[in-house]
C-alpha cells in the first residue's frame, strides 16, 4: 500500500510544476584528454621564439583547454548534480563518474542516499488530554531533485519540521491508552499508528520531491509530572482485570463440579447444599491465602 495516500484531516500540500529531467552529459574522460592535448599544443605554440601567429594560436588552444576543464563534474555515487543555464533548469545528472556538461552552467550537488531523522521527544496532549512525551524515527531519500532543489528554501529542514508536526499531530489524534477495545490507542496499536504517521509524513513532505521510506515511535510515555499517577492507574486496571478473571475461572470450576457431580450421582444435592457447597468452592478459588480445611462432624441441618 502506498504511503503518498494523503491521510484524513490532513492540509493539502501543493506541488511546485517544475519535475526532475534526468540527462547524462558527455564522458568526461574524452574530454579531459582533449583538454590536456590542447594545453600541451597551446604551451608549444607560446614558447616559439618571435611567431605571433603560433602566439596567438597557442592562447585559443589554452583557452579552449580551460573550457574543456571547466565543463567536467564529477558525480559520486549517491549523489547528483542538477544543471542551470543561466537560472534556467537543464536537467539532472545521476550517472556515477567523469561527464562533462556545458561550461557555462551552474552544477548544484544534491545527495539521494537515504537518510534519517529522529525527532526530539516532543510534550503533546493525547486526545484525552493527557500529556504524554513522544518521539519518532524517519527514514526518507530524495527521489525527484528539481522538487528538492527549488520547489522549497531547504528540503532538509522542511523534512525536520513536517516530520515533527506530524508526530504532534498524530499524537494529538489518539488516547494513550483506550477505554473502548475497539478504539485505537498509541500504547497498544502501535503498528497502525505507525502506518497512519508514515502515511502523513509522506503526504507533508512530497512538494519537497521526498519519499519516506519508513516511520517508526522510538518513544511513547507519558509526562513525567502524571507518570506515577498514571502508574497506579494501570495497576489498579491489572489488578480489576486479574480479579475478573479469576471470578470467570472460579465460576466456570464450580459449574463443571457440580454438573460433574449430578452426571456421576455421587450425591444428592439440594438447593441449600448446593448454595454452601458454591460459597466454600468460590471462597477456595477466589481468596489470595491457602484455606484450612474444616472437619463437620455434624450434619447441614445442626
Amino acid at each position: 500500500m502506498p504511503l503518498s495516500a494523503v491521510p484524513e484531516c490532513m492540509p493539502e500540500m501543493r506541488s511546485a510544476p517544475i519535475r526532475e529531467r534526468t540527462i547524462g552529459g558527455m564522458p568526461g574522460v574524452p574530454m579531459l584528454v582533449l583538454s590536456l592535448v590542447a594545453v600541451l599544443g597551446g604551451v608549444r605554440f607560446l614558447v616559439a621564439p618571435h611567431q605571433p601567429v603560433e602566439h596567438v594560436v597557442g592562447g585559443i588552444l589554452i583557452a579552449l583547454a580551460v573550457v574543456g576543464v571547466r565543463g567536467l563534474i564529477s558525480v559520486e555515487p549517491g549523489r547528483a548534480r542538477a544543471i542551470l543555464l543561466f537560472g534556467d533548469y537543464r536537467g539532472t545528472v545521476r550517472t556515477p563518474g567523469l561527464r562533462w556538461v556545458n561550461p557555462f552552467t551552474r552544477r548544484l550537488p544534491i545527495s539521494t542516499r537515504i537518510r534519517n531523522h529522529e525527532s526530539p521527544a516532543a510534550k503533546v496532549n493525547d486526545v484525552d488530554g493527557i500529556p504524554i512525551d513522544i518521539a519518532a524515527v524517519v527514514v526518507w531519500q530524495v527521489v525527484d531533485t528539481a522538487q528538492a532543489l527549488f520547489a522549497v528554501e531547504d528540503f532538509a529542514a522542511f523534512v525536520v519540521t513536517q516530520a515533527e508536526t506530524a508526530v504532534r499531530h498524530i499524537a494529538s489524534r489518539y488516547p494513550y491508552d483506550a477505554h473502548d477495545p475497539e478504539q485505537l490507542s498509541l500504547r497498544h496499536n502501535t503498528d497502525e499508528i505507525t502506518d497512519k504517521l508514515a502515511r502523513e509524513i509522506a503526504a507533508r513532505v512530497a512538494p519537497a520531491g521526498v519519499t519516506v521510506i519508513e516511520a517508526r515511535i522510538t518513544r511513547l510515555a507519558y509526562a513525567p509530572e502524571i507518570a506515577q499517577a498514571m502508574l497506579q492507574r494501570q495497576q489498579a486496571a491489572a489488578v480489576v482485570a486479574a480479579r475478573q478473571r479469576i471470578v470467570e475461572g472460579a465460576v466456570g470450576m464450580v459449574e463443571l463440579a457440580l454438573a460433574r457431580l449430578e452426571e456421576d450421582a455421587m450425591v444428592e444435592l439440594d438447593d441449600e447444599r448446593k448454595a454452601a457447597m458454591v460459597s466454600n468452592l468460590l471462597v477456595v478459588l477466589c481468596g489470595e491465602r491457602g484455606t484450612q480445611p474444616v472437619v463437620n462432624v455434624g450434619s447441614l441441618y445442626h
